[in-house]
């Protein structure tokens, strides 16, 4: 596995448009280069999950590694809001939401995320100029 100190790792589903989507949002707006990317299909992020215990086919959500801490749903996504530049930072406010409220959101368009955005059949190859963003 490479290097990853003071980088968080965002594990996400390879296949899904709007996972894809959100990739590439958080890429444009990562100004610190804060991230690093492995879909969860990956071999990389099935090592980085058994390293917590955590089965890979048992999520169905973003995952964040940040500071040897794993964060999923909408955790994930505020915490990974908070470090971008740009309005989206503000989001992070939500935080004060419970997380079973802001989970039981999440779930409903996770749940739906192939149907609303559609899905590949394989999952995202990056170009040389963002190459260096993903672990694999």
């Amino acid at each position: 596995m490479k290097k990853t100190e003071n980088t968080s790792i965002v594990l996400f589903d390879g296949v899904c448009n709007l996972c894809n989507a959100s990739v590439q949002f958080i890429i444009k707006r990562d100004l610190k280069n804060s991230f690093k990317f492995a879909a969860l299909q990956s071999e990389i992020a099935t090592e980085i999950l058994n390293k917590k215990e955590i089965q890979n086919g048992m999520l169905n959500s973003i995952v964040l590694l940040e500071n040897d801490k794993i964060y999923t749903k909408s955790s994930a996504a505020l915490r990974i809001a908070k470090k971008l530049s740009g309005p989206i930072k503000l989001t992070y406010g939500f935080i004060i939401i419970p997380s079973l409220i802001r989970d039981y959101c999440y779930d409903i368009i996770a749940k739906n995320r192939y149907t609303w955005f559609g899905e590949k059949d394989v999952c995202m190859i990056p170009s040389e100029a963002i190459k260096n963003k993903f672990l694999e």
